[in-house]
């Protein structure tokens, strides 16, 4: 009755309807967009009267690429024992998602690849080299061998992200800058199900580097890093520029400025 009201009193639609809900109609859309607006500056309003009593506190959701998702745990320590008032939730998308999360409100700041966001829109501090180590069972893999070259590495049967995210693109185009074409066994979203094929003998996976210490030690397998080429990403902290007044964000600001100088 809410929404139909809604749509009476601005004269058009804004939900398709059948059998069941169709999703939004194209000015739905833009009033979903401006909602989500309006409740982030009220939002921001009664942050700002609680950061003005020395009490930064409040919700800060964080959107991550999966290779960063670690990274981001750590963030997420820190803020706490910063700010224990900050409540932070970490949620995993594409790199195009995380920034359409940030557009659209839904993220206060992402955690993505540097490389395509336009800083005309968004502040960006690089927050470290991403790198990248092969995990593959001590039986996949040779003895001597303490490093492995992308071409070897697409010899063996791989487990890698699905197509349309950002990592597995990076790895492709490797694949390709080398002249091979990996040996692809399975595709997943996420890593941890990546990691737990890989330790049953199902195949190789890459891991970013920052994500494979976070493992610690891994009984029958082995990390090496993947040379020729030697492959860095920077990933980095993104923030809208508007954003500039919400304490959340400012506080997650200079938490990173601190701890990644």
């Amino acid at each position: 009755m809410r929404i139909r009201n809604l749509e009476d009193t601005l004269g058009t639609p804004i939900v398709r309807r059948g059998n069941r809900f169709q999703g939004l109609t194209t000015e739905g859309d833009a009033i979903l967009a401006r909602a989500r607006r309006i409740i982030g500056e009220v939002r921001g309003l009664e942050e700002e009267v609680r950061a003005a009593r020395g009490d930064i506190a409040g919700d800060l959701t964080i959107g991550t690429v999966p290779t960063a998702s670690a990274f981001a745990a750590d963030i997420a320590s820190w803020l706490r024992q910063e700010h224990p008032g900050i409540r932070t939730r970490i949620e995993t998308a594409t790199a195009l998602a995380v920034l359409q999360g940030m557009d659209d409100g839904r993220f206060d700041a992402g955690l993505t690849y540097a490389e395509g966001v336009s800083e005309d829109l968004y502040e960006l501090r690089p927050l470290y080299a991403e790198q990248y180590v092969l995990l593959a069972t001590v039986a996949m893999l040779s003895k001597e061998d303490d490093q492995i070259t992308w071409a070897a590495a697409a010899k063996l049967p791989l487990i890698l992200l699905e197509q349309d995210m950002q990592n597995r693109r990076i790895l492709d185009q490797v694949f390709r800058d080398v002249g091979a074409v990996p040996e692809i066994v399975s595709e997943t979203n996420g890593f941890m199900t990546a990691v737990v094929m890989a330790l049953a003998g199902t195949g190789a996976t890459v891991l970013p580097k920052v994500l494979a210490n976070a493992l610690g030690p891994l009984d029958g397998a082995r990390l090496l890093p993947l040379i020729e080429p030697d492959v860095e990403k920077t990933v980095a902290l993104v923030t809208a520029r508007g954003d500039k007044n919400i304490p959340v964000v400012e506080a997650i600001k200079q938490t990173v400025a601190k701890e990644v100088p």
